[in-house]
């Protein structure tokens, strides 16, 4: 299977899985942002979790902006979108299929 499509599919299981388990809570508090971050920081494994995923989430969005300029990617501004609204579990595989993509349109020129 071409990296591409590895990378598609990723895309697909970052978005579903996380959102498997945040529908049901959001369903339950409604989205409150509070109620979010407080349940988020209860213990210091959420919060080890929480903080993990804050850096890797700045860390993609600085590499997406440096790697995607270099790569010629086109629009890396969804990656930015994937991971406000989902997280890094979407975002990351998604750059790498935008890169793929431009990666294998410049190779074709």
């Amino acid at each position: 299977m071409k990296p591409k499509n590895v990378y598609l599919v990723l895309c697909v299981a970052g978005a579903v899985i996380p959102y498997w388990q945040f529908l049901p809570w959001a369903l339950q508090h409604g989205l409150d942002p509070a109620a979010f971050v407080r349940e988020l920081f209860a213990n210091r494994i959420g919060a080890f979790f929480g903080m993990d995923v804050i850096v890797s989430a700045v860390a993609l969005l600085i590499f997406s902006r440096i790697e995607g300029g270099r790569a010629g990617v086109r629009l890396r501004w969804l990656v930015l979108l994937a991971v406000l609204t989902v997280g890094v579990s979407l975002g990351l595989p998604l750059f790498l299929y935008l890169r793929e993509t431009a990666l294998e349109r410049k190779q074709a020129a």
